[in-house]
């Protein structure tokens, strides 16, 4: 959950931001739209003239922790009933008459392509009437507005180069509640970063719900810009600068991006490669539009033209009759790709998506319970496999605050996305420094800086 900062103006917003990355960065554009509108931000909830929560309906508990939330709000209107509250993004697009309807203490509901319209609706709610607008756009990317940023170190920052998502597999509410894919200007893109390294950002993430398929016609001559050319435009302007990605799909994960990111020391050599499942029956249940030897492949490739990269991944237990054999399908394709990370979930059916209306839900939730505890023991193995080669190795880290457990000691992550923890005396996030492995736990891996001179 990410909360605003707090530049001046007279009416104050608070903002929650839940789910993706995305959703972090469409936080950003909707605290710039309101600012732009002479409505300042607030940290504090209790000094707040509105309050926004950001949604995400990609998995069901997203969604109940919003409806828990829902409950503080309207102990807040109790004391002051002023207090507008507006519902954006997916949920809002999705469930804009229930929440209109049952939940009365909603003000605003507004879906991610209406951004623009918010400071109307705010007018609109503030005279006593309905204020919705969920429309999808197939234009709308945000383009032209500078996110007022709100993360606290100073050091990452996200930025959005696309919107929407044409992949339609069968679980995804994205395709429903985000709309068809449109790619971002690459001119607005490269102001964008170039905005971010004259303010002394040392690290971006570029976002879309894949990247991959990022595309844009050149106005110069035929063809298009991609995303590997996008890529590698930004790593040649801005050498100080760390680029990560996310997220890749592996249908349209090429060489030539894997070549783009071996060839410049700037990007990380880290890739989000969701699989879902391991079994191919499954993945064509899921219109993933890979089979497990194509994606296997994939993973082959990475390993092959960019040595030492790092590998994560999404994966659902339990989706539409998935039997015994499937599941250990899944296990073994984990093992042989040796995941870094991994996300991983027990499918809940989101409703209206082409899965919740053609096929059962039909594995028993203790079914799905047990598989993924199983997977989750897989990959924590897999995770320990991983740090317990790096003892004895010297990395780069980007230094991006204290360390959570030591005021004494900072935090930091290597180009593959391990986070590092290393004694802290003489140094600053958004410094770059060499730090050598000495131990690891479960979740961190633990170091100690080192001069170029003693590597």
């Amino acid at each position: 959950m990410n909360k605003s900062v707090s530049p001046p103006g007279t009416r104050k917003l608070y903002i929650e931001t839940y789910g993706c990355q995305m959703n972090v960065s469409d936080s950003e554009v909707v605290v710039s739209i309101m600012q732009e509108n002479g409505i300042g931000s607030t940290p504090d909830i209790d000094k707040a003239d509105i309050i926004l929560v950001n949604t995400c309906s990609i998995r069901e508990n997203a969604e109940q922790r919003i409806w828990g939330r829902l409950d503080v709000f309207r102990q807040i209107k109790k004391k002051r009933p002023e207090v507008l509250v507006g519902i954006i993004g997916c949920m809002a697009e999705r469930l804009k008459e229930k929440l209109l309807e049952k939940e009365k203490l909603i003000d605003i509901v507004t879906g991610p392509d209406s951004y623009r319209e918010l400071p109307a609706l705010i007018v609109e709610a503030e005279a006593g009437r309905q204020a919705i607008n969920v429309l999808l756009s197939r234009e709308e990317t945000y383009a032209d507005i500078s996110p007022l940023r709100l993360d606290r170190n100073g050091v990452s920052a996200f930025v959005s180069i696309m919107r929407g998502c044409n992949n339609f597999c069968s679980y995804c509410v994205v395709p429903l509640t985000r709309g068809k894919e449109r790619s971002r200007n690459p001119g607005s893109i490269l102001g964008e970063t170039d905005e971010l390294a004259e303010k002394g950002y040392r690290e971006v993430t570029l976002l879309g719900q894949n990247v991959n398929s990022y595309r844009w016609k050149k106005e110069n001559g035929p063809g298009t810009f991609g995303f590997a050319e996008l890529l590698a435009e930004i790593a040649v302007k801005h050498p100080e600068m760390r680029l990560r990605f996310a997220t890749s799909h592996p249908k349209d994960l090429s060489n030539e991006l894997l070549h783009t990111i071996a060839g410049h020391s700037n990007i990380c050599k880290h890739i989000h490669l969701p699989v879902q499942s391991g079994s191919s029956r499954i993945l064509k249940l899921m219109n993933r539009k890979y089979t497990r030897e194509q994606y296997l492949e994939r993973v082959s490739a990475i390993r092959e033209i960019i040595p030492g990269c790092s590998v994560s991944t999404d994966i659902i237990a339990g989706f539409c009759s998935e039997t015994d054999h499937d599941h250990l399908q899944t296990l073994s394709l984990m093992k042989e790709a040796e995941y870094d990370f991994a996300y991983m979930f027990k499918y809940s059916e989101r409703p209206d998506t082409p899965a919740a209306k053609k096929l059962n839900d039909d594995v028993p939730e203790e079914v799905k319970s047990k598989r993924l505890t199983e997977i989750i023991e897989l990959q924590g193995r897999l995770s320990a496999r991983s740090k317990e080669a790096d003892p004895g190795k010297t990395f780069e880290v980007l230094v991006e605050g204290t360390s959570k457990k030591s005021a004494g000691e900072l935090s930091g992550r290597t180009s593959q996305n391990k986070v590092v923890v290393f004694p802290g005396r003489g140094y600053k996030p958004g410094d770059y420094l060499n730090v050598k492995i000495t131990r690891f736990t479960p979740a961190t891996l633990i170091g100690v800086p080192v001069k170029s001179t003693d590597l």
